[in-house]
């Protein structure tokens, strides 16, 4: 295959270096426009899935989606902090017995896959107990975590569940660009487009 010339190259070396400052400017002067994806009033789910992280702002606002009867239970997932998780959830009202715990997921992406194959198994159970098998099963699932991993989360778990309806209600702690620096979402927001670029790459989890 015959090298461009130098000319040629060098014009198109220019317009690769001009697509990418771009790119960094948007992301850089919007990033709550690109991160957060918020699905609106969501309808009545089977079960909210709460993920592992941020900065204790995840559990209060799941905490109010049950409490405002958008689905009958939570299912808290990460390996990381998931008692404290649950034991905000039960200190704003919460019941136990709503409760559920996947505990071993580490990454975004565990979180979709363990949390899923989860639903899956209780499915299957559910599906062999004869007289209920007719009973639907999860259909609709509405993800909380925080405002600036929205879009990560919810590309990552329509990823590996395409059948399943995924819903988006993050938090909005720190979402007041004022705020990063004190509310610590700064390295958040940064880490996030690596992240984002690095399950495309690595997954084939599409950000858009």
């Amino acid at each position: 295959m015959p090298l461009l010339p130098r000319s040629k190259l060098r014009r198109f070396l220019l317009a690769a270096a001009g697509l990418f400052l771009l790119l960094a400017a948007l992301a850089y002067l919007f990033p709550r426009q690109i991160l957060c994806v918020d699905s609106g009033s969501a309808p009545l789910a089977d079960a909210i899935v709460l993920l592992g992280g941020g900065q204790g702002d995840r559990p209060p606002r799941a905490a109010e989606l049950y409490k405002g009867g958008f689905a009958p239970r939570i299912i808290v997932t990460g390996a990381g902090d998931i008692t404290w998780n649950c034991q905000q959830l039960i200190a704003a009202g919460v019941p136990k017995e709503a409760i559920e715990l996947e505990p071993n997921a580490k990454t975004t992406r565990e979180n979709a896959l363990f949390t899923m194959g989860l639903i899956r198994a209780q499915d299957a159970r559910r599906d062999a107990l004869g007289p209920m098998r007719n009973a639907p099963g999860v259909a609709r699932v509405i993800l909380v975590t925080s405002w600036y991993h929205s879009r990560r989360s919810l590309r990552t778990f329509q990823h590996y569940a395409p059948d399943i309806q995924f819903y988006s209600c993050p938090s909005y702690f720190g979402y007041d660009r004022s705020r990063w620096s004190r509310d610590g979402v700064t390295g958040y927001v940064r880490s996030e487009y690596i992240k984002l670029l690095g399950y495309w790459i690595c997954y084939g989890v599409c950000p858009l």
